[in-house]
């Protein structure tokens, strides 16, 4: 018979059938046994999974209340709502004051009459409409994004959404039952905390007989445990899971109307009402918890300013307590109301019932307002004696309703199911295991940091680029897909081979793997690290990704020519021009008629922070040939002229004045050729090495002619270029 914890009743009562009670009539046995069983479970159940069974399945819609309220995360939505809609309706207020009349059509404002009053309309009201409008808009926003950003990201997998909402409600669930086996289990500590305490020899010898007749009256063949509370003014009684609790007052009250009482509370004890009440706290129990500190705040410092203070802080848990979670629970609460006087009716104490009522009633003020009218736990007590009289008058003609017996108000508990029922619990439980232990294999299989570092290496032995850097958590440095899918393909690369996993160590969502391969004959060792994506394959699984994994390559040698397994590759004007993934590559360098350059083995290891490649050309021998037989061309060219100073040649004649001069190249000179570029090469001519040429011719002194022969040496510098297949020399001014 619980007086009111919160607010009060809805305006019309549940129906109340029109049945006719039957008392039990007392019977002679022996006084009914203490309570017994799990947690002195109440008689009529067979197990204690039935009795808990039975009291959180009653109330779905305040179970259904506490779980949005709570997971749904209602006070963040509704505190964004409101800061959102005042922020929008600020805006709204202002551009709707002072830009709203401009976007009247041109029509409007020219037609008499109507374009005035528009006009006057909007300058009055425009701010009005526009800052109401950005309020709605605003809270709208505001209490929807908090609903529906945690999904955002589940938007494009439909099977991560399922899994999300069973998940939380699965969460959910077992914290409401943890909880409640919490308040049963702990119950007696906590009601001793709360100030109940045993009741005296005295108080047991008042209350006992009348306690245990009322349980022989309903059939039930134990009592709950009986607490006192001391309270001298306040006749009450409030049951638990497990105890009542009387206060002091009721020593004073007459045999009928505490057997009345008593009557009450076996009912709420009997039916289990209190586990239907801890489950909805347990499964809102955030929120449950969070709205209990104001609440105490309140009740501590009675205060309109203290109320205040607490209000400004607490607003948002306070409303969706109020207007979501206490009215839906309310309702099954108020209805248990209903039904637990029906055991006055059974036991025959409906008069002391009455009287109790009656006397309260001169007590009860108005339920006017949503915290009197919609959230209070006990239904008007005018309704309840207006129920109580329709139960006890009804059947009295012939032909009536069946009579209600303790039987039917208590209900059948059976078995927690059938055996149809309990196959397929076990049909489902074995699917169960078997799909858990499916999605542990397939976790196993393809979802380990191992099973990443193996599908790595395996799709670089199978020369898959695009599913290698599919195991890269950054791809920023492929600029050319294609081009990298080109040179693993490419005859002169070899991937890792004989790799082993020495070594994992994991922490939280970082792993990392110690990794031994072979690089052609070299045996090497990489530490890689991996990271567990956020992101989940069909809403289950998350995978495992390596950091880095692309290394870049330095390539020095400009121009193109190039080439990676034979694949020319991009010289970039700054930085690295490519990033390559691990294996060996065989790099070739530009080839002209004047230089070659040589193969080399690039080996980019897995892990390693860069790989360089200096391709150096060296001179072909056959060059040097042609640059000596482009030289001597030139020499011969050179001989043929007929003067003393051959223009633009290496050798001239000093003697003086001389004609008829005829050049003959004695020996030619050896020459150094020196490679200045890929294409251009220095030629040059050592002293010791120089060459000779005799020149031939008449002088002239003083008027007469002379022949003369003389030999002198020579040096030829200058540059060789290559020109397409040819060699081209060009010498220098000397």
């Amino acid at each position: 018979m619980t007086e009111p914890h919160t607010a009060p009743p809805e305006g019309t009562p549940p129906t109340v059938p029109q049945l006719a009670i039957r008392a039990a009539e007392p019977p002679t046995a022996e006084p009914p046994p203490p309570t017994g069983g799990f947690a002195d479970r109440p008689p009529g159940y067979p197990n204690a999974l039935v009795w808990l069974r039975a009291g959180i399945l009653r109330d779905w819609r305040g179970v259904l209340g506490a779980f949005v309220a709570t997971w749904f995360y209602l006070p963040v939505a509704l505190l964004l709502a409101v800061w959102g809609g005042l922020s929008f309706g600020i805006v709204g207020l202002f551009a709707g004051g002072f830009g709203i009349e401009d976007q009247v059509p041109s029509a409007l404002r020219d037609a008499p009459l109507i374009g005035s009053l528009l006009e006057a309309f909007l300058s009055r009201s425009g701010g009005v409409l526009g800052g109401f409008a950005g309020f709605v808009a605003g809270f709208l926003v505001g209490f929807l994004s908090v609903l529906v950003l945690p999904w955002l990201g589940t938007a494009d997998e439909p099977f991560a959404l399922v899994t999300g909402l069973v998940g939380t409600v699965v969460a959910a669930a077992l914290i409401g039952v943890c909880y409640t086996l919490y308040r049963v289990l702990l119950e007696p500590r906590l009601l001793v905390i709360s100030g109940a305490r045993q009741p005296s020899r005295r108080e047991e010898a008042r209350l006992r007989p009348v306690l245990e007749d009322c349980a022989r009256r309903l059939g039930l063949p134990s009592v709950p445990r009986l607490l006192m509370e001391d309270d001298p003014v306040l006749s009450n009684a409030r049951t638990y899971a497990r105890h009542v609790v009387v206060s002091t007052a009721v020593l004073t009250e007459p045999d009928d109307e505490i057997a009345a009482l008593f009557s009450h509370e076996l009912v709420h004890w009997r039916t289990g009402d209190e586990i239907t009440s801890a489950f909805v706290r347990g499964v809102g129990l955030p929120l449950t918890l969070a709205h209990a500190l104001p609440t105490w705040l309140m009740r501590t410092f009675p205060h309109p300013a203290t109320n205040f203070v607490v209000f400004l802080f607490f607003w948002p848990v306070l409303l969706t307590m109020r207007y979501v979670v206490l009215p839906l629970h309310a309702r099954d609460v108020r209805a248990a109301e209903y039904r637990a006087d029906l055991g006055a009716v059974l036991t025959g104490h409906v008069d002391g019932l009455r009287r109790v009522l009656e006397r309260r009633l001169s007590f009860e003020s108005g339920r006017s307002g949503w915290d009197e009218a919609v959230c209070a736990t006990h239904p008007p007590h005018e309704l309840r004696l207006d129920a109580l009289d329709r139960a006890s008058v009804a059947g009295v003609p012939a032909g009536a309703a069946e009579p209600v017996t303790a039987e039917r108000l208590f209900g059948q508990s059976g078995p927690v199911g059938t055996r149809r029922t309990w196959l397929l619990v076990g049909v489902l439980t074995l699917a169960a295991c078997v799909g858990t232990g499916g999605l542990g294999v397939v976790q196993w299989a393809f979802f380990r940091p191992q099973a990443a570092v193996d599908g790595y290496f395996s799709a670089l032995a199978d020369r898959d680029s695009d599913a290698a850097l599919d195991f890269l958590t950054d791809q920023s440095g492929v600029s050319d897909r294609r081009l990298l899918a080109e040179l693993l393909r490419g005859e002169g690369y070899q991937p890792p081979t004989d790799v082993k996993i020495s070594k994992l160590e994991r922490e939280d969502d970082t792993a990392t793997a110690t990794v031994a391969y072979r690089l052609g004959d070299v045996r090497q060792t990489a530490s890689l690290t991996l990271r567990r994506d956020d992101d989940t394959t069909v809403g289950l699984f998350h995978g495992w990704r390596l950091s880095g994994g692309l290394i870049p390559l330095d390539a020095p040698v400009a121009g193109p020519g190039v080439r990676l397994n034979g694949v020319e590759v991009p010289v970039a004007a700054e930085g690295p021009s490519l990033a390559l993934l691990p294996g060996t590559y065989t790099a070739t360098g530009p080839t002209n008629a004047l230089s070659e350059t040589p193969k080399e083995t690039v080996v980019v290891g897995a892990g390693q922070g860069g790989a360089s490649l200096e391709l150096a050309p060296v001179l072909k021998p056959a060059a040097v040939e042609a640059v000596e037989a482009r030289v001597r061309e030139w020499l011969d060219e050179c001989a043929k002229q007929t003067v003393a100073a051959p223009q633009g040649c290496p050798f001239r004649y000093y003697g003086g004045s001389a004609q008829k001069v005829t050049w003959k190249i004695l020996e030619y000179p050896k020459l150094v050729v020196e490679l200045t570029g890929p294409t251009t090469a220095q030629v040059g001519t050592p002293y010791e090495t120089q060459g000779k040429v005799q020149v031939s011719g008449t002088s002239t002194y003083f008027g007469g002619s002379s022949p003369f022969t003389e030999e002198d040496g020579f040096t030829v510098a200058g540059i060789a270029t290559a020109d397409g297949d040819a060699i081209a020399f060009r010498p220098t001014a000397g």
